[in-house]
């Protein structure tokens, strides 16, 4: 449990609380939905426990309380003073929130991820999406293999928070692709990760749902995906998104248009890149009722067009991601099955973490091999629903830092 200070300002008297509080020794001091009475009960709450604490999973939960209490006062017509003292004593300033950011686990955002698709609230939308940007950002920039790694690993081993893992890892790939290989200008780069973030808002609950589903989709359900598209760009319409490119790629991520990216208007190329990332990521997920097919597999497939043509924004993606991602498992020439920790000097020769060896048996530690040595090179792909060794993420990102001049660009 990551612990961080709560802003007393956003706990509303006389209603249910939005998240647990605890001490700062993760004690349960009140739990979700206790009604505290009177302000000063909530003092000798505080006061017991040595502060207000929240796991860093519920801080989305605090913003929302936070910004609805300042509306509050608005909406009580209180003194600008009144209002303004709220806001210096609830801002714990952007040290504190990039120290909080930096606490996050891969888990932790899926957490965040889910919470911030499934609760659109109006008020606080934009804010908690661009917080998020920023997160994910931040990662690939300064570990885009680990990054890469963490979500193609939970996308094809977790149904848990399907549209959450789903939407960050396609962000991520447009993010890399539109930055290292199509050069697009930097807001460019900023637009398309947010549009891909938010592609399928409307269907957050929906997309859970059918990968937890052995039945093939009922007409209602296949009609609410084929309208998703539409009814996410007016969601996003209606929580103040009002960005003409990004409503647009939202619109038409699921539009069948094959050929160049030069002659397509901007939102038209984003929208054109995110469709053959949800593919990608869509083939590579499990589901209730299919099994997920390898990432080699499923990157060869978005790299074709509707025409059995090379499709630019899906090559794209191949050169920012590698054949063999991070996250995938790979055969090597040697019998050994590895994971790939780290893209290559090319897209085939990944560097690659062995963790069953030639006899089939788990290593103890995993070896490190370069697959560009002949020797050690990848035969073939291989399914994650074939290897039965369970990862500990948190003993094998540190695997994937290198130095930037090992880096593919």
């Amino acid at each position: 449990m990551h612990l961080v200070p709560v802003n007393v300002e956003s706990i509303r008297i006389g209603q249910p609380l939005p998240f647990p509080l605890v001490d700062k020794d993760g004690t349960l001091l009140a739990k979700k939905s206790f009604v505290i009475p009177t302000r000063r009960d909530l003092d000798e709450i505080s006061q017991r426990g040595g502060g207000l604490f929240i796991d860093v999973t519920d801080a989305e939960a605090h913003h929302r309380a936070y910004v609805e209490h300042l509306y509050d006062l608005v909406r009580e017509d209180k003194p600008l003073g009144e209002i303004a003292g709220a806001k210096i004593s609830g801002d714990t300033g952007a040290e504190r929130q990039a120290e909080q950011d930096d606490r996050m686990d891969w888990l932790d955002l899926q957490e965040v991820a889910n919470t911030l698709l499934r609760d659109t609230h109006p008020t606080s939308f934009a804010d908690r999406l661009i917080r998020l940007t920023r997160q994910l950002q931040r990662h690939s920039q300064s570990n885009p293999d680990g990054t890469l790694f963490a979500l193609i690993y939970l996308s094809a081993t977790d149904t848990h928070m399907y549209s959450a893992t789903h939407a960050m890892l396609v962000s991520v790939m447009c993010g890399l692709a539109a930055k290292d290989v199509l050069n697009w200008p930097p807001e460019d780069q900023d637009l398309v990760v947010r549009a891909a973030l938010t592609m399928n808002v409307a269907m957050t609950e929906l997309q859970d749902r059918l990968a937890m589903q052995m039945d093939p989709p009922t007409p209602p359900q296949r009609a609410a995906i084929d309208s998703h598209a539409q009814r996410s760009a007016e969601q996003l319409r209606s929580m103040g998104i009002g960005e003409h490119d990004w409503l647009e790629a939202v619109r038409g991520h699921h539009a069948q248009s094959p050929g160049p990216l030069a002659a397509r208007s901007r939102a038209q190329r984003m929208a054109r890149l995110i469709q053959r990332a949800d593919m990608f990521a869509a083939r590579l997920a499990p589901r209730a009722a299919r099994a997920p097919i390898s990432p080699a597999a499923a990157m060869q497939a978005c790299y074709f067009d509707e025409k059995k043509a090379i499709d630019e924004a899906g090559a794209a993606l191949i050169k920012a991601v590698g054949i063999y991602q991070p996250g995938s498992f790979v055969r090597l020439a040697t019998n050994e099955v590895a994971v790939v920790i780290k893209r290559g000097a090319n897209t085939t020769t990944p560097r690659v973490a062995v963790l069953i060896n030639r006899a089939g048996l788990p290593t103890v530690e995993p070896t490190i091999r370069d697959s560009s040595v002949r020797e050690h090179r990848i035969v073939a792909s291989v399914p994650h629903r074939d290897v039965k060794v369970q990862l500990n993420l948190k003993r094998l990102l540190p695997l994937t830092a290198a130095p930037a001049s090992d880096r593919p660009w």
